[in-house]
């Protein structure tokens, strides 16, 4: 029987390091996550998440309640390079903050003091590498914002956050795909891509996170059939997880024994859209990744050729950053020659 290469001191009895199903929901399961909330909460998540050194592996935010899929590595013995706190720190607080901190530990450096060093930096590092503290503070600081919007007091979501420790390899594999499908199985959509605020929707749309959340899942769950690693291209691994995810979506039926009467025991993917897929082994044409990647013809302030784009962008330099040498930007991880203006990366407020 293949291990869980994974445990180490932490999730259950005080073991921290791992992989983690997590589960939060609104107070009285309200609908209250509009589309808004869920761009914003998503947002959120990816700061926390690169703060703390944690891996969102796969996600889904519905409108009362989201799952994330979080791998949680041990805390490095060597600890953290001074320059990749301040980083971090920087992702969170303002620049005046920050200096402010590396101020305090340049000072306790020059009078010989290791232990105020020390101190300093833990009051950042427990922080990170922690399971509670990611979702502490994700949970939090999306709470404060949704309260300001809204001009509500008081807490969000329902008690504490609930965990399962979720085994390597297979188990992964199967605790991501039932999260991607969610919104299919509520009725809200008929295919994952088309709910934008899950891990397959944002990888199929080129986001780098959410694919190398997919690839690390993969990757693992190859290795678990296969006994060994093997490395393959992300279209490869995309078509791949999409089988997989149009396999396990399909729709369930069942006949009821006294009327004979066929109904639906589940709710999915159509049988034939799930045949579809699998006939074309999960690839996609070049017009579906174009849809997928919607958001660049909503959001990107201009789309066309390569040509096009650095046309407009010489003709409107000051609309730009210094550093941006050229215009256009390739729709990430699509076989066109379309390109759009923005790369559609936008920042996040910092911590006050």
């Amino acid at each position: 029987m293949r291990q869980a290469r994974f445990l180490a001191p932490g999730a259950v009895a005080g073991v921290r390091s791992g992989i983690y199903h997590c589960v939060s929901r609104v107070v009285d399961r309200r609908r209250v996550l509009e589309r808004a909330g869920k761009e914003q909460f998503v947002k959120f998540m990816r700061l926390y998440e690169e703060f703390c050194g944690v891996r969102v592996l796969s996600f889904c935010v519905m409108s009362n309640h989201f799952h994330i899929l979080l791998e949680v590595p041990p805390r490095p013995a060597e600890g953290l390079a001074e320059r990749e706190l301040f980083r971090r720190l920087g992702l969170l607080y303002s620049e005046a903050q920050v200096e402010e901190v590396r101020e305090l530990i340049r000072k306790a450096k020059k009078t010989g003091n290791r232990g105020g060093v020390e101190e300093m930096k833990e009051r950042y590092l427990y922080r990170m590498w922690d399971l509670s503290q990611f979702m502490k503070s994700l949970k939090q600081r999306f709470t404060q914002w949704f309260n300001k919007r809204h001009g509500r007091k008081g807490t969000l979501w329902e008690d504490r956050f609930k965990s399962v420790i979720v085994e390597d390899g297979y188990t992964a594999r199967v605790v991501a795909a039932y999260i991607e499908l969610n919104p299919v199985r509520a009725g809200i959509v008929q295919k994952p891509e088309h709910y934008r605020w899950c891990s397959y929707a944002e990888a199929t749309a080129g986001k780098v996170p959410a694919r190398n959340g997919i690839e690390r899942v993969m990757s693992e769950f190859e290795e678990f059939c296969t006994g060994r690693k093997v490395a393959k291209k992300w279209r490869e691994v995309i078509a791949s997880y999409r089988v997989i995810l149009f396999t396990d979506g399909e729709e369930r039926l069942r006949k009821e024994e006294r009327t004979g009467r066929v109904e639906v025991a589940r709710r999915g993917i159509s049988p034939a859209d799930a045949e579809r897929v699998r006939k074309k082994s999960g690839k996609l044409s070049r017009s579906e990744m174009l849809r997928h990647r919607v958001r660049h013809f909503v959001d990107g302030t201009a789309i066309g050729t390569r040509e096009f784009l650095d046309g407009l962008f010489r003709e409107n330099p000051a609309r730009f950053g210094p550093r941006r040498k050229s215009g256009a930007r390739k729709i990430r991880e699509c076989d066109t020659p379309l390109c759009s203006l923005r790369d559609l990366r936008d920042g996040v407020s910092r911590e006050n």
